[in-house]
């Protein structure tokens, strides 16, 4: 019996590495999308971003931190926009009400897209709510960011400031 399973184990170890050799990566070219914006409908292309310092969060209207950090991205983005950052918010909700819905709760300033099947955060490997990549002027992952507390903006802040200045 042993020997049945060791080549399913041994396939489920190849299948994971594979999976996660895919995964995006500090230092890779971030994966390009074009999605519609939650609200307007209309498409943005990652793309169009190329130039700018863009804070790329992926989130759900029933993840917590998303709470915390949604307010705390509005001010960063707020405050950083003219130096040329850009904080994008990428829904998963399927059911874009929940979505709209949090954003009457806790509205924001930047573009929020929405990627209601998943298939851009399963392109970035996204495996936590919320998963942020922060990436530099020619839109090459530099930093990954997994959950968030309060605690994480300053961090945050100074990454990001760092990528403005190059």
């Amino acid at each position: 019996m042993k020997t049945k399973k060791m080549p399913l184990l041994a396939l489920a170890m190849l299948a994971s590495t594979t999976f996660n050799a895919d995964a995006t990566e500090v230092g890779q070219p971030a994966p390009q999308f074009t999605l519609p914006t939650l609200q307007q409908g209309q498409s943005m292309a990652l793309k169009d971003k190329v130039g700018k310092v863009i804070y790329l969060d992926f989130w759900a209207s029933w993840c917590a931190p998303c709470r915390t950090s949604f307010p705390l991205l509005n001010k960063l983005h707020e405050k950083l926009k003219a130096q040329g950052f850009e904080v994008v918010g990428v829904n998963l909700d399927e059911d874009k009400a929940k979505a709209e819905k949090f954003l009457q709760e806790i509205p924001v300033n930047f573009t929020v897209l929405h990627d209601g099947k998943g298939e851009w955060a399963d392109q970035y490997v996204v495996e936590s709510m919320p998963t942020s990549f922060i990436i530099d002027k020619q839109g090459v992952v530099q930093h990954i960011h997994h959950g968030f507390t309060a605690s994480d903006i300053d961090e945050l802040e100074q990454k990001v400031t760092q990528l403005l200045a190059k």
